[in-house]
């Protein structure tokens, strides 16, 4: 009786304590600024306009390539733009050895068009080596040998 009686008293006098927060450092002085009671005048910023030049032909052209001979990587391509026509030509080494070309032209008129036609193996390619693998014999294992079950054995319960 006397435990309920500590644990009562306990959580009466917890919830009824006032739970003041600590802080952790010295604040800063709150300052305060006069109160301003003036009219200003809204101004409207003035308006940006940007012009923008148009051509009515647009023309661009560019060519790259990569030839890295520590990663394999061999690559090309070249695209240039006249009005409303863009045609372009790019090209790699796949992993057979066979370069792939890609010939294509975009337009408003005929959409992407593209042509891809393959040239014969450029790099060495690594024939595969051929391993020829023993087939493994098939282990059986011998059939367990299981002893007949006896009878089982009831015991008599002493009441000495």
């Amino acid at each position: 009786m006397f435990k309920f009686v500590a644990i009562f008293a306990l959580v009466a006098y917890t919830s009824a304590s006032p739970i003041v927060a600590t802080p952790y450092g010295l604040a800063a002085p709150v300052g305060v600024a006069p109160v301003g009671y003036g009219y200003s005048k809204v101004v409207a910023a003035p308006a940006v306009v940007k012009t923008v030049e148009f051509d009515a032909n647009p023309n661009y052209s560019f060519t790259y390539s990569v030839n890295d001979a520590s990663t394999g990587d061999v690559k090309s391509q070249s695209e240039s733009r006249n009005g409303d026509v863009v045609t372009g030509q790019y090209s790699f080494i796949e992993a057979d050895g066979t370069r792939r070309i890609v010939d294509y032209t975009a337009s408003d008129a005929n959409g992407f068009n593209a042509v891809v036609r393959k040239e014969g193996a450029v790099a060495k390619v690594v024939a595969p080596i051929a391993k020829v693998i023993a087939p493994v014999a098939a282990a059986y294992h011998a059939p367990i040998y299981h002893a007949p079950i006896a009878a089982p054995v009831i015991a008599k319960p002493f009441y000495g």
